[in-house]
């Protein structure tokens, strides 16, 4: 007998915008036909996130997507892991006296993509992204709290203004399964929610939204055929210490000015 999507996930629709609904639904079907025991065997599983965050991301509604952000998979943390690429849960206060806040300094991907934003501004050299230049720049950041952000909810907030979709190539983490097998699994998923987007914009006589792809397994999307539909910004992923001073993301996000309220 052919297995069903568990209800757990159909369940986990609800956080999505309604307009994503059908999408996400075809996407777990797709998934399904694929792998017929992928999501029977992860709904049994310890994944993250959890507490129902699966589809977190798809709350930004899909008429309002400019920009998809692929990143690897969820932090390995249940605090952290929030469903929304690098985002971090855990994370509260985005500066400290010393420079980037604790909390981002241990996520290791918001810490370098934070400092990104800060050489692309000017605020930095590329040259010198720690010690005093880093913690002159927090002072005065913390110092005009009316026209500089202070919280990475703020963050997400001005990243969801600007129309990004922040997914991950695994919407997954498993502690004993590697990142690259599940986000294999997850690919027809991406792949439906990708036919999407570009149907939408074609329908719409629009531009595809931009695919910014960070990292070895979100690039594997290039091998998808809706991939040629999409304009395309990639880097490596923003773990690496390199992402500071990729030009290419400092060209992107340096125009949107992330950090000014």
């Amino acid at each position: 007998m052919p297995q069903t999507i568990p209800p757990s996930f159909i369940s986990m629709l609800d956080a999505a915008d309604a307009s994503w609904r059908p999408v996400l639904l075809a996407g777990l079907n797709a998934v399904q036909k694929a792998s017929p025991d992928y999501l029977p065997v992860l709904a049994v599983d310890d994944f993250l996130p959890n507490a129902g965050r699966l589809f977190a991301a798809f709350s930004q509604p899909l008429a309002a997507v400019r920009y998809v952000l692929v990143g690897e998979g969820p932090y390995p943390r249940p605090d952290s892991a929030t469903g929304v690429c690098f985002m971090d849960g855990a994370v509260s206060s985005l500066w400290s006296d010393k420079g980037l806040s604790k909390q981002v300094n241990r996520a290791t991907s918001l810490r370098n993509f934070m400092k990104m934003l800060l050489v692309a501004d000017g605020q930095l050299s590329i040259e010198q992204t720690t010690g005093d230049a880093l913690a002159c720049v927090s002072q005065k950041a913390q110092a005009a709290p009316d026209s500089v952000i202070q919280t990475l909810p703020e963050l997400q907030d001005k990243l969801t203004e600007h129309g990004f979709l922040l997914l991950n190539a695994s919407l997954v983490f498993r502690a004993h399964v590697a990142p690259v097998k599940d986000a294999k699994a997850w690919l027809p998923f991406l792949q439906t929610v990708l036919a999407a987007l570009a149907d939408h914009a074609q329908q719409a006589g629009k531009a595809a939204p931009t695919l910014v792809l960070w990292g070895k397994i979100a690039v594997q999307l290039e091998a998808l055929p809706e991939s040629a539909r999409f304009p395309k910004k990639v880097s490596e992923h923003p773990y690496n210490l390199s992402f500071i001073g990729n030009a290419v993301m400092q060209e992107l996000f340096g125009a949107m000015h992330l950090l000014k309220k």
